[in-house]
C-alpha cells in the first residue's frame, strides 16, 4: 500500500508516467508475495486459488508497465 501512495503522490504531482510505473511495480511485489506466502497468510491478496491470484497480479503488472514504457508524452525520470 506504501508504493501505491507514493504512485498516487507522484500522479498528483502530474508525474503519471512515474506513477503508473510504481502501480505496476505494486502489482509485482503483489504477485510475487502472493506466490510465497500461504493462504492464511497472504491476507487480502487470497482472492482465488494462489495460480489465478498470481497469473491475474502478473498480467496486470505486465499490463500496467508496458503502457507505462510505450505511451510517451510524460516525464519519467
Amino acid at each position: 500500500m506504501l508504493i501505491v501512495a507514493v504512485a498516487a503522490l507522484r500522479i498528483g504531482q502530474y508525474h503519471w508516467r512515474q506513477g503508473a510505473a510504481l502501480i505496476g511495480a505494486a502489482l509485482l511485489v503483489g504477485a510475487v508475495l502472493r506466490a510465497v506466502l500461504s493462504d492464511e497468510q497472504a491476507g487480502l491478496l487470497a482472492i482465488r486459488g494462489k495460480a489465478v491470484d498470481f497469473l491475474t497480479y502478473a498480467g496486470l503488472a505486465t499490463l500496467m508497465l508496458f503502457v507505462t514504457f510505450t505511451i510517451t508524452g510524460g516525464p519519467l525520470d
